[in-house]
């Protein structure tokens, strides 16, 4: 991650995405899908946990192909927004080291009723996950090092090196 990164985002009508190296914001998040022609708002955090499969997890780093991650996320968030006649979306991801309890995604949707605002949230989340040019190094405890692994649940990661923390990925 370049030292001048500090945050870039893409816009279309009522759609925010973004990737930022700053903690992020839970209620600005809100606040960008607010609308009064929402009666629902549904946000999901994604959590820096401290363990996965049994192992300890000192933290998560993310990295990025910032240009095209952009483009697939407002993608992703455009496709969810008409598929499920949401009001507004808004996806952010943080990038570099984030420490335990803290958020490395924030996903906000908003729609006149909460049935659509769930499952659009869940549909993007998971799209998210599956399509977007993330990646995160599992960094464990002790002398184990870490993991990198594509940004999805539960699959296997390729083990590094200590001296070697994979940057060269992002």
């Amino acid at each position: 991650m370049s030292e001048q990164f500090k945050a870039q985002e893409l816009r279309d009508v009522n759609v925010w995405v973004s990737l930022t190296d700053f903690k992020l914001d839970i209620a600005s998040v809100i606040s960008s899908v607010k609308s009064p022609k929402a009666g629902a708002v549904v946000l999901f955090a994604g959590t820096t946990r401290d363990n996965f499969d049994g192992k300890p997890v000192a933290h998560l780093e993310y990295s990025s192909y910032a240009p095209l991650a952009l483009k697939t996320m407002l993608s992703i968030a455009q496709s969810v927004k008409e598929k499920h006649a949401l009001t507004a979306v808004a996806m952010v991801h943080r990038l570099g080291v984030v420490p335990i309890e803290e958020e490395s995604i924030l996903i906000a949707v908003s729609a006149p009723h909460r049935q659509a605002a769930w499952k659009g949230g869940e549909e993007a989340l998971e799209l998210c996950k599956e399509k977007v040019e993330v990646w995160k190094l599992e960094e464990f405890g002790g002398d184990e090092g870490g993991v990198w692994r594509a940004n999805r649940d539960g699959k296997r990661g390729v083990p590094v090196d200590h001296l070697d923390t994979g940057r060269s990925h992002g």
